[in-house]
C-alpha cells in the first residue's frame, strides 16, 4: 500500500469533521405535537446540537440569522400569510454574516440550543427555539 494513501485515509478516520461527529436532531424531535417542547429538547438545552434542514430565505439581507426549515421553502415563510408558515422551525444565530445558501441545499447547523420566547432586536422575529453561536455547512 502507498504510504501517502494509508496517511491520507487514517487522517481522514481521525479527525472526523465536528458537524459529522456529532448526532444530527430532526426538526420535528423538538417538539410534541401540540408544538411545546419535546423531552429532547429540554433535556438537550444549553447543549451543542446539531440539526438538519434548508435555509429559509433570510429576511434581510447582511444578516446573522437565519430560519431552518424542514423543506425547501422558495419564498420567504414569513412574507405569506400565517397559515402559510411551517410549525416545526428553528432560528439558526451565527458568528458571523451570513452567506445565502440556496433554499433548496440541504444544511447541517451547530450551536447551542436555547428555549423560550425571545424577539429579535432588528428584525422583530421571535422565535420559541433557536441555536446560537452556530456555524453551518452544506449537508
Amino acid at each position: 500500500m502507498d504510504r501517502r494513501l494509508f496517511l491520507a485515509g487514517l487522517a481522514s478516520i481521525a479527525v472526523p469533521s465536528a458537524v459529522a461527529a456529532a448526532e444530527v436532531v430532526r426538526l420535528r424531535d423538538l417538539y410534541n405535537k401540540d408544538l411545546s417542547f419535546s423531552d429532547l429538547a429540554t433535556t438537550m438545552e444549553g447543549e451543542l446540537i446539531t440539526v438538519s434542514g434548508f435555509m429559509a430565505p433570510p429576511l434581510k439581507a447582511e444578516s446573522r440569522f437565519f430560519v431552518l426549515t424542514t423543506r425547501p421553502m422558495a419564498v420567504c415563510p414569513f412574507c405569506e400569510s400565517e397559515a402559510e408558515w411551517p410549525n416545526d422551525i428553528l432560528a439558526v444565530y451565527t458568528k458571523r454574516l451570513l452567506k445565502v445558501v440556496p433554499f433548496n441545499v440541504p444544511l447541517l447547523a451547530r450551536g447551542k440550543l436555547e428555549l423560550g420566547a425571545v424577539k429579535d432586536e432588528e428584525t422583530g422575529f421571535v422565535s420559541r427555539v433557536r441555536i446560537v453561536d452556530a456555524t453551518y455547512e452544506r449537508g
